[in-house]
């Protein structure tokens, strides 16, 4: 993919007058943070699959994602490890469908479980023309995600995924997790990067955008099953990371925008060119 960064036009604008404030500039975007599972990374899908050739039954995935979403929570407070979280979560979960299991069932079962989606894992559609874009773009990337280092690191080297970040943040290496302001700042700081140059991506909207947002990050949520859940004031949302380079265009009208070298875009590659800040 072949990409140039189109010119910018300087705005023209009026010298202000004696006693008027400085006019509004939109910011400036160094750095795009996005989040991994449900973002990039189809991880439902692939969970939900496992979960039925393990327990023959369809229905059990938004079990699965409660019992996930209270371990992951001890894990954010600090009362357990992943390695623990992953036991207890197992062991918590074929309690609840009836099946009780001795501790090296439970390791059988998790052990089966994580070969299972080793396989399985797919990236959304839309991820690598976005990607590509915010490359060609010459916006920093980061990934920034809750989960725990090995695994996550392997999803990301095996999707092909990790020569498009240059900074990798993850819950279980770092000791603290989104939504905690820490978290984005400590990205930020990796990277040389204010807050306020910075926008964060994600599918959850109180752990990825108004984390981000709180912390003084753009925040963008990705609402991909369109559930129509209106978002707070200083939160974007594309149901879609198609959606995404015209969202930023529009927003952060000094990124560097790519457009193709002889001829129109390539298809599903968004290009845009940005005339005194408007789209």
């Amino acid at each position: 993919m072949d990409f140039a960064l189109a010119p910018r036009t300087p705005s023209r604008t009026a010298p202000p007058a004696a006693a008027a404030s400085e006019p509004w500039a939109p910011p400036e975007l160094r750095l795009v943070c996005l989040d991994i599972d449900d973002t990039l990374i189809d991880c439902t899908a692939a969970i939900r699959r496992s979960l039925h050739i393990l327990t023959g039954r369809g229905d059990l995935w938004p079990l699965w994602d409660v019992i996930t979403e209270e371990h992951v929570a001890l894990v954010v407070a600090g009362e357990l490890d992943y390695r623990t979280m992953h036991q207890r979560r197992t062991d918590c979960f074929l309690a609840e469908i009836g099946i009780l299991a001795d501790a090296e069932q439970v390791s059988s079962f998790e052990r089966r479980r994580r070969e299972l989606l080793d396989h399985s894992w797919q990236l959304f559609d839309d991820v690598l023309d976005c990607l590509e874009w915010l490359r060609a773009a010459g916006l920093m990337l980061a990934a920034v995600t809750n989960a725990s280092g090995v695994h996550q690191r392997k999803k990301i080297a095996d999707l092909g995924l990790a020569p498009f970040f240059d900074h990798v943040a993850i819950a279980g290496e770092l000791g603290v997790a989104k939504p905690d302001p820490v978290m984005f700042h400590t990205v930020c700081l990796g990277l040389g990067c204010a807050p306020a140059q910075a926008v964060h991506v994600g599918d959850k909207l109180d752990t990825d955008a108004i984390g981000a947002r709180d912390a003084g990050l753009g925040a963008v949520w990705l609402d991909r099953d369109r559930i129509g859940e209106r978002a707070p004031e200083g939160v974007h949302t594309v149901a879609g990371l198609a959606e995404l380079p015209e969202l930023l265009v529009s927003e952060y009208a000094t990124i560097g925008v790519p457009a193709q070298r002889g001829g129109g875009a390539p298809t599903g590659t968004p290009a845009f060119t940005v005339r005194n800040g408007v789209l």
